[in-house]
Protein backbone atom coordinates (compact mmCIF):
# COMPACT_ATOMS: atom_id res chain seq x y z
CA UNK A 1 0.00 0.00 0.00
CA UNK A 2 1.53 3.65 -0.88
CA UNK A 3 1.35 6.03 2.07
CA UNK A 4 0.85 9.83 0.09
CA UNK A 5 2.14 12.70 1.62
CA UNK A 6 -1.30 14.19 2.29
CA UNK A 7 -1.96 10.97 3.94
CA UNK A 8 1.07 11.46 6.22
CA UNK A 9 0.00 15.16 7.04
CA UNK A 10 -3.41 14.32 7.41
CA UNK A 11 -2.81 11.44 10.44
CA UNK A 12 -0.13 14.53 11.88
CA UNK A 13 -3.01 16.74 11.46
CA UNK A 14 -5.78 14.61 13.36
CA UNK A 15 -3.11 13.01 16.06
CA UNK A 16 -2.27 17.17 17.19
CA UNK A 17 -6.01 18.17 17.24
CA UNK A 18 -6.24 15.13 19.27
CA UNK A 19 -3.82 15.95 21.77
CA UNK A 20 -4.44 19.64 22.04
CA UNK A 21 -8.18 19.48 22.32
CA UNK A 22 -7.40 16.64 24.86
CA UNK A 23 -5.43 18.98 26.95
CA UNK A 24 -7.83 22.12 26.61
CA UNK A 25 -10.65 19.75 28.20
CA UNK A 26 -7.94 19.07 31.40
CA UNK A 27 -6.62 22.49 31.27
CA UNK A 28 -10.25 23.59 31.75
CA UNK A 29 -11.30 20.97 34.60
CA UNK A 30 -8.33 22.21 36.31
CA UNK A 31 -9.79 26.00 36.37
CA UNK A 32 -13.04 25.22 36.92
CA UNK A 33 -12.48 22.50 39.28
CA UNK A 34 -15.59 20.60 37.31
CA UNK A 35 -15.52 17.11 35.71
CA UNK A 36 -18.72 18.30 34.00
CA UNK A 37 -18.71 21.63 32.18
CA UNK A 38 -20.92 21.10 29.44
CA UNK A 39 -23.93 18.08 29.01
CA UNK A 40 -22.04 16.57 26.49
CA UNK A 41 -19.14 15.63 29.07
CA UNK A 42 -21.10 13.12 30.49
CA UNK A 43 -25.02 13.04 29.77
CA UNK A 44 -26.29 10.91 32.31
CA UNK A 45 -24.42 11.99 35.05
CA UNK A 46 -25.24 15.66 34.00
CA UNK A 47 -28.88 14.81 34.12
CA UNK A 48 -28.51 13.13 37.73
CA UNK A 49 -26.84 16.72 38.49
CA UNK A 50 -29.61 18.79 36.90
CA UNK A 51 -32.24 16.68 39.00
CA UNK A 52 -29.87 17.48 42.50
CA UNK A 53 -29.93 20.83 42.14
CA UNK A 54 -33.32 21.15 41.39
CA UNK A 55 -34.56 19.30 44.48
CA UNK A 56 -31.68 21.45 46.63
CA UNK A 57 -33.21 24.94 45.02
CA UNK A 58 -36.67 23.71 46.18
CA UNK A 59 -34.96 22.34 49.58
CA UNK A 60 -33.38 25.27 50.30
CA UNK A 61 -37.32 27.31 49.88
CA UNK A 62 -38.61 25.29 52.07
CA UNK A 63 -36.21 25.66 54.78
CA UNK A 64 -36.76 29.21 54.24
CA UNK A 65 -40.40 28.62 54.87
CA UNK A 66 -40.06 27.13 58.22
CA UNK A 67 -37.34 29.56 59.45
CA UNK A 68 -40.66 31.96 58.86
CA UNK A 69 -42.81 29.68 60.54
CA UNK A 70 -40.36 28.83 63.53
CA UNK A 71 -40.59 32.14 64.54
CA UNK A 72 -44.47 32.77 63.85
CA UNK A 73 -45.16 30.00 66.41
CA UNK A 74 -41.87 30.77 68.74
CA UNK A 75 -43.33 34.29 69.11
CA UNK A 76 -46.59 32.53 70.01
CA UNK A 77 -45.30 30.49 72.36
CA UNK A 78 -43.73 33.23 74.23
CA UNK A 79 -47.07 35.19 73.62
CA UNK A 80 -49.19 32.02 75.32
CA UNK A 81 -46.58 31.95 78.20
CA UNK A 82 -46.75 35.49 79.06
CA UNK A 83 -50.61 35.12 79.18
CA UNK A 84 -50.22 32.21 81.50
CA UNK A 85 -48.17 34.19 83.75
CA UNK A 86 -50.80 36.60 83.69
CA UNK A 87 -53.94 34.09 85.02
CA UNK A 88 -51.17 32.70 86.97
CA UNK A 89 -51.06 36.33 88.86
CA UNK A 90 -55.17 36.82 88.75
CA UNK A 91 -55.51 33.72 90.73
CA UNK A 92 -53.38 34.75 93.18
CA UNK A 93 -54.95 37.61 93.58
CA UNK A 94 -58.49 35.88 93.65
CA UNK A 95 -57.20 33.49 96.31
CA UNK A 96 -55.74 36.69 98.84
CA UNK A 97 -59.03 38.07 98.83
CA UNK A 98 -61.40 35.20 98.53
CA UNK A 99 -61.76 35.41 102.20
CA UNK A 100 -62.35 37.82 104.88
CA UNK A 101 -59.59 36.70 106.87
CA UNK A 102 -56.70 38.70 104.92
CA UNK A 103 -58.72 40.87 102.97
CA UNK A 104 -61.47 43.75 103.53
CA UNK A 105 -63.82 46.02 100.51
CA UNK A 106 -60.50 49.03 101.09
CA UNK A 107 -57.84 45.63 99.35
CA UNK A 108 -60.50 44.18 97.22
CA UNK A 109 -60.67 48.06 95.46
CA UNK A 110 -57.00 48.06 95.16
CA UNK A 111 -56.91 44.35 94.02
CA UNK A 112 -59.28 45.21 91.16
CA UNK A 113 -57.14 47.76 89.88
CA UNK A 114 -54.62 45.52 89.41
CA UNK A 115 -56.80 43.28 87.69
CA UNK A 116 -57.57 46.12 85.42
CA UNK A 117 -53.86 46.15 84.67
CA UNK A 118 -54.02 42.57 83.83
CA UNK A 119 -57.36 42.48 81.75
CA UNK A 120 -55.22 45.59 79.85
CA UNK A 121 -51.95 43.47 79.48
CA UNK A 122 -54.10 40.57 77.94
CA UNK A 123 -55.71 42.56 75.30
CA UNK A 124 -52.12 43.75 74.56
CA UNK A 125 -50.96 40.02 73.76
CA UNK A 126 -53.70 39.47 72.18
CA UNK A 127 -53.04 42.39 69.31
CA UNK A 128 -49.66 41.33 70.07
CA UNK A 129 -47.89 41.93 66.27
CA UNK A 130 -44.80 40.15 64.51
CA UNK A 131 -43.09 42.72 62.24
CA UNK A 132 -45.75 43.98 60.57
CA UNK A 133 -49.08 41.13 60.96
CA UNK A 134 -51.15 40.32 64.03
CA UNK A 135 -50.50 36.42 65.42
CA UNK A 136 -53.83 36.48 66.48
CA UNK A 137 -55.97 37.48 64.19
CA UNK A 138 -56.64 34.36 61.50
CA UNK A 139 -56.53 35.71 57.86
CA UNK A 140 -56.77 39.11 58.95
CA UNK A 141 -53.06 40.36 59.90
CA UNK A 142 -53.38 43.46 59.00
CA UNK A 143 -55.71 44.89 61.85
CA UNK A 144 -55.95 44.21 65.54
CA UNK A 145 -58.14 41.61 66.37
CA UNK A 146 -59.07 41.86 69.61
CA UNK A 147 -60.97 45.38 70.49
CA UNK A 148 -61.06 46.90 73.81
CA UNK A 149 -64.18 45.24 75.30
CA UNK A 150 -62.69 42.10 74.02
CA UNK A 151 -64.51 41.20 70.66
CA UNK A 152 -63.02 39.27 68.24
CA UNK A 153 -63.14 40.99 65.11
CA UNK A 154 -60.12 38.40 63.17
CA UNK A 155 -61.81 34.94 61.90
CA UNK A 156 -60.55 31.02 62.53
CA UNK A 157 -58.28 30.89 59.18
CA UNK A 158 -55.11 28.68 59.73
CA UNK A 159 -52.42 30.32 57.65
CA UNK A 160 -50.58 27.16 56.02
CA UNK A 161 -47.45 27.04 55.09
CA UNK A 162 -45.95 24.37 51.88
CA UNK A 163 -42.70 22.64 54.19
CA UNK A 164 -42.38 20.12 51.73
CA UNK A 165 -44.15 18.12 48.41
CA UNK A 166 -47.38 17.98 49.22
CA UNK A 167 -47.51 18.92 53.62
CA UNK A 168 -47.93 21.82 55.00
CA UNK A 169 -48.07 22.93 58.56
CA UNK A 170 -50.55 26.18 60.57
CA UNK A 171 -47.94 28.78 61.49
CA UNK A 172 -50.72 30.46 63.85
CA UNK A 173 -53.68 30.09 66.32
CA UNK A 174 -56.53 32.13 65.85
CA UNK A 175 -57.10 34.38 68.65
CA UNK A 176 -60.75 32.91 69.32
CA UNK A 177 -59.67 30.02 69.86
CA UNK A 178 -57.19 31.03 72.84
CA UNK A 179 -59.32 33.96 74.00
CA UNK A 180 -62.53 32.66 73.31
CA UNK A 181 -62.30 29.08 73.62
CA UNK A 182 -64.17 28.75 70.34
CA UNK A 183 -63.42 25.49 68.00
CA UNK A 184 -62.78 23.68 71.74
CA UNK A 185 -64.38 19.70 71.65
CA UNK A 186 -65.88 17.88 74.66
CA UNK A 187 -61.86 16.80 75.10
CA UNK A 188 -60.48 20.29 75.21
CA UNK A 189 -58.61 19.96 72.43
CA UNK A 190 -58.73 22.64 69.97
CA UNK A 191 -59.74 22.13 66.51
CA UNK A 192 -59.72 23.45 62.88
CA UNK A 193 -63.15 24.72 61.40
CA UNK A 194 -61.94 25.15 57.92
CA UNK A 195 -60.12 23.98 55.45
CA UNK A 196 -57.60 26.65 54.01
CA UNK A 197 -59.09 28.25 50.34
CA UNK A 198 -56.92 27.07 47.83
CA UNK A 199 -57.60 29.82 45.52
CA UNK A 200 -59.52 33.28 45.87
CA UNK A 201 -63.15 32.14 44.78
CA UNK A 202 -62.66 30.06 48.09
CA UNK A 203 -61.50 32.63 50.35
CA UNK A 204 -64.40 35.11 48.94
CA UNK A 205 -67.25 32.32 49.62
CA UNK A 206 -65.47 31.50 52.83
CA UNK A 207 -65.52 35.22 53.99
CA UNK A 208 -68.73 35.40 53.34
CA UNK A 209 -69.49 32.56 55.49
CA UNK A 210 -67.48 33.72 58.12
CA UNK A 211 -69.69 36.94 58.03
CA UNK A 212 -72.77 34.73 57.87
CA UNK A 213 -72.27 32.88 60.88
CA UNK A 214 -70.39 36.17 62.86
CA UNK A 215 -73.60 37.93 62.41
CA UNK A 216 -75.84 34.64 63.81
CA UNK A 217 -73.74 34.64 67.02
CA UNK A 218 -74.45 38.50 67.46
CA UNK A 219 -77.46 38.22 67.30
CA UNK A 220 -77.80 35.51 69.68
CA UNK A 221 -75.92 37.23 71.64
CA UNK A 222 -78.88 40.61 71.93
CA UNK A 223 -81.40 38.10 72.12
CA UNK A 224 -79.84 36.40 75.31
CA UNK A 225 -80.20 40.00 77.15
CA UNK A 226 -83.49 39.60 77.19
CA UNK A 227 -83.78 35.98 78.25
CA UNK A 228 -81.56 35.76 80.82
CA UNK A 229 -79.71 39.00 81.67
CA UNK A 230 -76.81 40.87 80.25
CA UNK A 231 -74.43 39.42 83.50
CA UNK A 232 -74.85 35.88 81.82
CA UNK A 233 -74.06 36.18 78.52
CA UNK A 234 -71.10 35.17 77.36
CA UNK A 235 -70.01 33.12 80.30
CA UNK A 236 -69.18 29.45 79.78
CA UNK A 237 -69.29 26.49 81.99
CA UNK A 238 -66.08 24.11 82.25
CA UNK A 239 -64.71 22.21 79.43
CA UNK A 240 -67.16 19.57 78.03
CA UNK A 241 -70.01 21.91 78.78
CA UNK A 242 -71.02 24.56 75.88
CA UNK A 243 -72.10 27.67 76.62
CA UNK A 244 -76.30 27.96 76.00
CA UNK A 245 -75.78 30.91 73.54
CA UNK A 246 -72.21 30.48 71.89
CA UNK A 247 -72.58 26.47 71.82
CA UNK A 248 -68.56 26.50 72.46
CA UNK A 249 -66.96 23.91 75.11
CA UNK A 250 -64.63 26.89 75.70
CA UNK A 251 -64.12 30.30 78.51
CA UNK A 252 -63.74 34.01 77.49
CA UNK A 253 -60.75 34.68 79.27
CA UNK A 254 -61.69 38.67 79.08
CA UNK A 255 -65.06 38.27 80.56
CA UNK A 256 -63.07 35.66 83.32
CA UNK A 257 -61.15 38.76 84.20
CA UNK A 258 -63.84 41.12 83.63
CA UNK A 259 -66.31 39.03 86.34
CA UNK A 260 -62.87 39.12 88.82
CA UNK A 261 -63.07 43.18 88.72
CA UNK A 262 -66.40 43.26 89.09
CA UNK A 263 -66.62 41.05 91.85
CA UNK A 264 -63.68 43.30 93.62
CA UNK A 265 -64.90 45.98 93.30
CA UNK A 266 -68.57 45.45 94.33
CA UNK A 267 -66.96 43.35 97.50
CA UNK A 268 -68.94 39.76 96.38
CA UNK A 269 -67.28 37.31 98.48
CA UNK A 270 -68.73 34.46 96.85
CA UNK A 271 -68.24 35.88 92.90
CA UNK A 272 -64.70 36.29 94.07
CA UNK A 273 -64.64 32.11 94.82
CA UNK A 274 -66.15 31.26 91.84
CA UNK A 275 -63.78 33.18 89.54
CA UNK A 276 -61.34 30.76 90.65
CA UNK A 277 -62.65 27.68 88.77
CA UNK A 278 -63.48 29.77 85.60
CA UNK A 279 -59.45 30.93 85.84
CA UNK A 280 -58.60 27.13 85.96
CA UNK A 281 -60.58 26.80 83.17
CA UNK A 282 -58.94 29.68 81.26
CA UNK A 283 -55.74 28.50 82.20
CA UNK A 284 -56.02 25.40 80.87
CA UNK A 285 -57.29 26.54 77.92
CA UNK A 286 -54.37 28.59 77.31
CA UNK A 287 -52.06 25.56 78.34
CA UNK A 288 -54.03 23.66 75.27
CA UNK A 289 -53.36 26.25 72.86
CA UNK A 290 -49.55 25.78 73.70
CA UNK A 291 -49.19 22.54 73.58
CA UNK A 292 -50.37 22.39 69.96
CA UNK A 293 -48.16 25.66 69.53
CA UNK A 294 -46.20 23.31 70.82
CA UNK A 295 -46.76 20.19 69.28
CA UNK A 296 -46.48 21.92 65.72
CA UNK A 297 -42.95 24.12 66.59
CA UNK A 298 -41.64 20.26 67.30
CA UNK A 299 -42.96 19.38 63.66
CA UNK A 300 -41.28 22.04 62.15
CA UNK A 301 -37.96 21.36 63.87
CA UNK A 302 -38.23 18.18 63.10
CA UNK A 303 -38.85 18.76 59.10
CA UNK A 304 -36.38 21.14 59.55
CA UNK A 305 -33.80 19.08 60.45
CA UNK A 306 -35.01 16.58 57.91
CA UNK A 307 -34.57 18.85 55.16
CA UNK A 308 -31.17 20.31 56.17
CA UNK A 309 -29.54 16.99 55.72
CA UNK A 310 -31.57 16.54 52.37
CA UNK A 311 -29.85 19.25 51.26
CA UNK A 312 -26.54 18.26 52.36
CA UNK A 313 -26.92 15.19 50.67
CA UNK A 314 -28.20 16.80 47.68
CA UNK A 315 -24.74 18.68 47.49
CA UNK A 316 -22.80 16.23 48.29
CA UNK A 317 -24.35 14.11 45.28
CA UNK A 318 -24.01 16.47 42.47
CA UNK A 319 -20.05 16.91 43.92
CA UNK A 320 -19.31 13.33 43.30
CA UNK A 321 -20.94 13.57 39.71
CA UNK A 322 -19.31 16.81 38.26
CA UNK A 323 -16.11 17.68 40.74
CA UNK A 324 -13.03 16.71 39.30
CA UNK A 325 -10.54 15.07 40.52
CA UNK A 326 -7.40 17.64 41.31
CA UNK A 327 -5.05 14.44 41.21
CA UNK A 328 -5.63 12.41 38.56
CA UNK A 329 -6.59 15.98 36.47
CA UNK A 330 -3.16 16.72 37.06
CA UNK A 331 -1.63 13.33 36.35
CA UNK A 332 -3.83 13.03 33.04
CA UNK A 333 -2.91 17.15 31.99
CA UNK A 334 1.12 15.68 32.76
CA UNK A 335 0.20 12.16 30.27
CA UNK A 336 -1.45 14.27 27.84
CA UNK A 337 1.75 17.09 27.81
CA UNK A 338 4.02 14.49 27.27
CA UNK A 339 2.06 12.52 24.03
CA UNK A 340 1.66 15.79 22.76
CA UNK A 341 5.49 16.62 22.91
CA UNK A 342 5.78 13.46 21.65
CA UNK A 343 3.49 13.61 18.48
CA UNK A 344 5.36 16.91 17.79
CA UNK A 345 8.72 15.79 17.45
CA UNK A 346 7.82 12.87 15.58
CA UNK A 347 5.85 14.79 13.47
CA UNK A 348 8.48 17.15 12.70
CA UNK A 349 10.46 14.05 11.23
CA UNK A 350 7.39 12.72 9.21
CA UNK A 351 7.35 16.08 7.66
CA UNK A 352 10.21 17.46 7.53
CA UNK A 353 10.89 16.22 3.72
CA UNK A 354 9.13 18.39 0.99
CA UNK A 355 9.62 18.06 -2.81
CA UNK A 356 12.09 20.76 -2.69
CA UNK A 357 14.76 18.61 -1.21
CA UNK A 358 14.38 15.91 -3.61
CA UNK A 359 14.78 18.20 -6.86
CA UNK A 360 17.85 19.05 -4.74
Amino acid sequence: MRVADKMSFGQVDRNLHKNRSEMLDLQNQAATQKRINKPSDDPTAAARVLVSRTEDRGTTQFIKNLNNAKSFLDFTDQSLGELSEVLVRAKELAIGQASDAGASQQTRQVTATEIDQLYGQTLQIANRKLADRYIFGGFKTQTPPFNSEGQYDGDDGDMKIHVHKDAFIAMNVPGNRIFLGRGLGVDGIARASIDTPTDIRQLNQWRDEHALKKQEAEEAEQSAVFTRGPASVLHPNKLGDHDPVTKEYGINVFQVLKDLGTALKTDDKESIQESLNEIDQAFQQVVLSRSDVGSRSMQVNSTLDTLTKASVDHKVSASQLEDADVFQVVSDINKTDAALRASLETSGRVTQKSLIDFLR
